[in-house]
């Protein structure tokens, strides 16, 4: 028995001296990936055609407002007269999340400003009178919406309504990576989603001031050519953006933060993780 105890501890010790001396396998540049609250996450670098950064990034979502960047291109897309004024009805009332809007039935701007204050400020009766007004109705606008994907090969993606508050609106990152470089072929979207504030005047003697949804954008910190910000309890938090780091201009996709601020964060974090490991994408450049 002794005999048996002495060969089994020698052949563990053979056994721990053989692991020791193998090589480890060690990444720093993985190790030091930045830790995310973004569920999904998908970075574009757009010059070299490289997904740069990837984090569940072909797992269908929730998108939220990331919508309006594909109501905005069926609008543009349609030609309908900028400048014509559009009035909010009883039908723009959101009762599917109850959420409240500080357009009141009755007001009245025209296209251009309701597109504008859908893609600036993610104001949903905004995005919900453009799919209204639009020839055909609500169905014509989406099964527009829908084609419009298809065509820019979003193949993953579904669209519900124009403005991101059907949980049924969905895609992956990067069907999403594939809308916002479909997106920022439109002068207007880059504009309007990029404008820091913005007043309006819907009615006689009442004006609303707006804001942009992304504080990057407001705080003009970072160089970014277009944005969207989405939310809905069951997308979390979600942020869209084609910004320049260092040289490059990359697309950034982030979905299903928890917070308010951590769709935010993650970015910073992954453009100061980029910049301090530029080993790690920018070869194909």
């Amino acid at each position: 028995m002794l005999k048996n105890l002495f060969v089994s501890c020698v052949l563990a010790l053979s056994t721990s001296a053989a692991l020791a001396a193998q090589p480890v396998s060690y990444h720093p540049a993985e190790a030091s990936q930045p830790h995310l609250s973004s569920h999904s996450v998908a970075v574009f670098d757009g010059k070299t055609g490289q997904m740069v950064f990837e984090k569940n990034a072909r797992q269908k979502l929730p998108i939220a407002s990331i919508t309006k960047l594909m109501t905005a291109m069926v609008v543009l897309d349609a030609g309908l007269p900028l400048d014509a004024p559009i009035t909010v009805s009883d039908s723009e009332i959101d009762r599917l999340k109850n959420t409240s809007s500080r357009l009141s039935v009755g007001s009245t701007l025209t296209r251009r400003e309701m597109l504008l204050i859908a893609l600036m400020s993610s104001e949903n009766r905004a995005a919900a009178v453009l799919a209204r007004d639009f020839p055909g109705g609500k169905a014509a606008f989406v099964e527009r919406m829908n084609h419009k994907a298809r065509a820019i090969g979003m193949q993953n993606a579904n669209f519900y309504d124009s403005t991101g508050l059907d949980v049924r609106n969905s895609a992956t990152a990067t069907d999403l990576v594939r809308m916002v470089k479909a997106a920022n072929n439109y002068p207007l979207i880059r504009q309007f989603t990029t404008t820091t504030e913005y007043n309006v005047q819907p009615k006689a003697g009442h004006v609303l001031h707006y804001k942009n949804s992304n504080p990057l954008v407001r705080e003009g910190l970072w160089n970014i050519e277009l944005s969207k910000t989405g939310y809905i309890q069951e997308a979390g938090r979600c942020l869209v953006m084609e910004a320049e780091v260092g040289s490059q201009r990359l697309i950034f996709v982030l979905l299903a933060a928890n917070g308010s601020a951590a769709r935010v964060n993650d970015a910073v974090s992954i453009k100061n993780w980029l910049e301090t490991h530029p080993q790690t994408w920018l070869a194909g450049g």
